[in-house]
């Protein structure tokens, strides 16, 4: 479906769920029995919802999962009562998925047109994810009809359903079948859930079924209804993003307003950066879903997906929904705010089908890993240029790997630091000569040009086979800037050198006393007729002993407002006048320098962009650093460590620490699906807006939380950083830990960065 098409759909869902005044009938609703109008169920039959999942020769609109999430999300935005996850969708694909009859006809029919309201009941216990051995209700042949005695529990909807889809048996002896509500013997105990909805268990007492009334038997019994359920969990986990946006977006509106101490209470650091951390969660859900809804159309397992979707979406709603009841004070503690209500519906939404931890769990247990095979024929593989989209991506990877296994000196694999220049060079100039030193960089300036999918490919393969970091400010960061904003004189004075490995570059950003915050640098450089005279002190630049030039940002006007005054320059860093000096780090190595300029001339060429407008040039350059420092590489990295030591203590036996390992997973992948978003604008040579914050908050925080388990399970070797007893000589536990403590500092600050999306992507007041 077309964007337009698909901002149509939402719109127009809007707006009919507006005029449905869905939330007041709910308040009323919740003392009636049913908990739904029929009326109002024709009136979504007559939009076509229920025809989304069903293909046009079954009578339906023949969609799919992309725009039935479309619907969902604006459902959760309004709090819907009626059933249409559990008739719409559940109900809907089973019967679609039964063997053809003149019941699934008749069923699909009545679906379609709003006549029939039913479910499916296919769970025998407590926290079942799977139909498989299903001895709550076993069904006998008697006289040539099937005979059921039992239960079925958690079957939504209670009272008010025409009938279900009722599960019984299990494996070759499964059946998949039609009872209508009123079948002799077949009674239902309603309970009513936390958000006023109607479930029930449903009590078989010699309840006889003829033949007309069977779905589907054996397997096929078995595979709708879990088909069944994988499509319900990801359309649930799209009615818990819109519930979570609807209580964000109320919540600021709350805060914004509401005034405590003379102040809106929305001003207070505090508050501010608790809607942030909701908002990072928002997005986070939003891409997870987007990429599981993606995936289901390419063919990846359902289980998988739904399970992905189901973890991401349960946890971040319920936190959101939480803190949306806490930020609104007593307030949303009543029955009368609406926040209550969607937390009660995330309440619902979260238990039935299976609880986030048991996804996160099942997710794990079945997600599919690449293969590490090299092929044979590895010395032959390595074109330097191709048409990379059109490379599938295990024909990409295993090509990565292939490489690497034949390129990539061993004793560099798995280094904890950051690697010298001079033991980092001849592999970097490996790179260089094959043409893939620069992958994200356009093809006309001598880069791979790799679409995003192919770069999330290339960055989780170098972390698989662990190699290292190089010193690439070039590549990562004033590279893309002079491709954006250089004039074409320094394109080609730059660009080439910086691919061959003749420039090694540094960032002139810190001061003394402008670390978070940036405009108060007070490096100064003073125009002459071609000259820039610079004087001042720059702090805390990575290996500026290594480098060659550095990019800096320098006062040109001391009498303008902080950020009107600066300017961005190129320096040459052996003309006379720097002086370098190394810092040692916690970890004993010497990342770190400080710079000193003493009467340093830089020609005026080497000004990007204009004089006094550097700051222009460095919200750029920001931008490009924050998806690089939020780039998946270095949680990949550590996961990639953890994981090696997890196998060699045999932890992954453990419940606790897979319960663990498996939250960490997700938060890596959702990490990946939040970074291809943002990779894909540059790629598309888009402006990074401010909400590219949110890559560095979440990255470095899971970064440091899978070090911090990394250290905990090593045990003692978590304080000596020895591992060879274990198999594992190049794990150093600490040293990683080390490394992944500052990542919260440099590139702004985890607080400076929730401060940039409080005030930019939030407009929260000042």
């Amino acid at each position: 479906m077309a964007i337009d098409a698909f901002t149509d759909l939402r719109d127009s869902t809007s707006q009919m769920l507006e005029r449905n005044q869905t939330i007041s009938r709910l308040r009323r609703l919740r003392e009636n029995n049913e908990g739904f109008e029929r009326n109002t169920w024709r009136e979504l039959a007559a939009a076509g919802w229920f025809g989304v999942l069903i293909a046009e020769d079954d009578g339906g609109l023949g969609l799919g999962l992309p725009e039935m999430t479309a619907i969902a999300e604006e459902v959760g935005k309004f709090l819907l009562p009626e059933p249409y996850l559990a008739c719409g969708v559940h109900l809907a694909i089973a019967v679609s998925m039964s063997t053809t009859s003149e019941l699934r006809t008749r069923l699909l029919e009545q679906l379609v047109s709003g006549e029939l309201i039913g479910g499916v009941a296919w769970q025998d216990r407590l926290g079942q994810l799977n139909p498989e051995n299903n001895k709550g209700l076993v069904p006998m042949l008697r006289n040539g009809e099937i005979i059921l005695t039992g239960k079925k529990v958690f079957v939504t909807p209670g009272s008010g359903s025409d009938g279900w889809a009722v599960l019984a048996g299990e494996g070759d002896d499964a059946a998949l079948l039609w009872l209508s509500a009123g079948t002799v013997g077949l009674t239902h105990i309603d309970q009513r859930c936390v958000d006023g909805s109607v479930y029930c268990d449903l009590i078989f007492d010699n309840v006889k079924v003829n033949s007309a009334n069977v779905l589907a038997t054996g397997r096929a019994a078995i595979e709708a209804v879990t088909t069944a359920n994988e499509y319900a969990r990801i359309v649930q986990s799209a009615e818990l993003l819109g519930i979570m946006r609807r209580s964000l977006a109320t919540t600021i509106e709350y805060v914004s307003t509401r005034k405590q101490f003379g102040k809106p209470i929305g001003s207070f650091q505090a508050l501010k950066h608790r809607i942030v951390d909701g908002y990072v969660q928002v997005e986070l859900s939003s891409a997870c879903l987007n990429e599981v809804v993606q995936w289901v159309g390419q063919g990846y397992p359902l289980s998988v997906c739904a399970s992905r979707a189901k973890a991401r979406c349960t946890q971040a709603a319920l936190m959101v929904t939480r803190m949306a009841i806490q930020l609104h004070g007593a307030m949303g503690y009543t029955d009368e705010c609406d926040v209550g209500l969607f937390f009660k519906r995330v309440m619902l939404l979260s238990s039935w089908l299976g609880n986030g931890p048991s996804h996160s769990l099942r997710y794990f247990e079945q997600c599919p890993t690449e293969s590490n095979d090299i092929p044979s024929d590895a010395g032959n593989i390595f074109p330097k240029d191709a048409d990379w989209s059109a490379m599938s991506d295990s024909d990409f990877r295993k090509m990565l790997r292939a490489f690497y296994a034949q390129h990539y000196p061993d004793e560099l694999r798995h280094v904890p630091r950051r690697l010298r220049w001079s033991e980092i060079k001849q592999w970097s100039m490996t790179l260089s000569q094959q043409g893939w030193i620069a992958p994200a960089w356009p093809k006309q300036f001598g880069g791979m040009g790799l679409p995003p999918d192919k770069m999330i490919a290339y960055v989780e393969e170098q972390e698989q086979y662990g190699v290292a970091r190089a010193p690439d400010m070039g590549i990562v960061m004033i590279g893309p800037l002079l491709i954006q904003h250089g004039t074409p004189e320094q394109q080609r004075k730059f660009l080439p050198k910086i691919i061959a490995g003749e420039h090694i570059w540094c960032q002139g950003y810190s001061e003394p006393g402008a670390g978070s915050d940036l405009a108060a640098l007070r490096t100064e450089a003073v125009k002459t007729d071609d000259h820039f005279v610079v004087n001042g002190q720059k702090i805390w630049t990575t290996l500026a002993q290594d480098a060659t030039h550095m990019f800096a940002l320098v006062r040109t006007d001391k009498e303008a407002k902080k950020q009107a005054g600066i300017s961005f320059l190129l320096i040459d860093l052996s003309v006379p006048g720097i002086t370098i000096r190394p810092i040692k780090d916690i970890g004993g190595h010497e990342e770190f320098c400080e710079v000193f300029f003493d009467n340093v001339q830089v020609p005026a060429e080497n000004l990007v962009g204009q004089i006094n407008h550097g700051w222009t040039m460095a919200k750029a350059l920001l931008g490009f650093e924050r998806i690089f420092l939020g780039s998946p590489k270095q949680s990949r990295y550590a996961l990639s460590q953890l994981d090696s030591l997890a196998h060699a203590l045999n932890l992954f036996n453990e419940p606790v620490f897979a319960s663990r390992y498996a939250q960490l997973m997700l938060d890596v992948a959702d990490q990946v699906a939040a970074y291809t978003h943002y990779a894909d604008m540059v790629k598309r040579g888009e402006p990074l807006p401010s909400s590219v914050s949110l890559l560095k908050i979440w990255g470095t925080d899971t970064y440091q939380r899978i070090c911090t388990l990394l250290v905990e399970v090593a045990q003692e070797h978590g304080a000596t950083g020895g591992s060879s007893a274990l198999g594992l000589d190049s794990l150093d536990a600490p040293a990683i830990l080390f490394n992944a403590i500052p990542s919260t500092i440099y590139g702004g600050s985890t607080e400076i960065q929730k401060e940039i999306i409080s005030k930019n992507v939030l407009h929260l007041p000042d």
